[in-house]
């Protein structure tokens, strides 16, 4: 077996490829997790405000990016939307995550703000805050300790789809262990070693956010 290990992965240095790959997938969903956060964040405090206006386009972006299978909406963005700009691929599989992640991330926090009991805004309003300060200052901070959990399955979600970048030739961890399974005509370790990364990748972070959850439950007991 570990013959076999060796001629797949160590020999002529094809261990690099699964690294390369690695650094992509971290770097895409990184990025993307950030772009759709902020989105999210924005297209949220549209649907919850009272200009029907922003809470039409903000149901309208939601509703077709969540209505429309990621692979297909990552060929779009790169041989329809920015094929006249010349974006490299990996530009557009961050860009096209993010958009994607953001309509998620949209509902995650909107259902967070709205599962504040409303007596918090009245309660903030009569202590002479204004609807800003009170949402910024009350109800978001007691958003987020609601949301993290659902927050941390959509970033871990999201890394795990990065396993369709390749569809617009971006060299992901996937993509580099098919790499190496061409390269070797072994499957079988290439393909259980980028599994077993992916596997830590998301249990690191489910222990990160779990940790972090705890401490904010903390900080609401002293």
């Amino acid at each position: 077996m570990f013959q076999a290990f060796y001629d797949t992965m160590i020999y002529g240095s094809r261990w690099l490829l699964i690294l390369q790959g690695l650094w992509v997938t971290v770097c895409i969903a990184f990025f993307a997790i950030i772009i759709g956060t902020a989105l999210g964040a924005g297209a949220a405090l549209c649907k919850i405000s009272g200009n029907r206006w922003l809470k039409a386009v903000a149901e309208f972006y939601t509703t077709v990016i969540r209505g429309i299978p990621l692979a297909t909406q990552l060929m779009i963005f790169y041989f329809v939307v920015f094929a006249p700009l010349g974006l490299n691929n990996f530009l557009v599989a961050v860009i096209a995550y993010g958009i994607n992640s953001g309509a998620y991330c949209t509902e995650i926090f909107r259902a967070g703000i709205q599962g504040v009991d409303k007596g918090q805004m009245e309660a903030g309003r009569s202590l002479g805050l204004s609807k800003k300060q009170t949402l910024s200052k009350i109800i978001l901070p007691q958003a987020v300790k609601m949301i993290l959990p659902t927050y941390t399955s959509e970033f871990i979600v999201l890394i795990k789809e990065t396993s369709v970048a390749s569809f617009i030739a971006v060299m992901d961890l996937t993509k580099a262990g098919d790499m190496v399974r061409n390269a070797t005509y072994n499957a079988w370790i290439p393909l259980i070693t980028c599994a077993v990364i992916y596997l830590c990748l998301t249990l690191g972070l489910t222990k990160i956010f779990a940790i972090l959850e705890k401490r904010l439950a903390r900080s609401d007991r002293s």
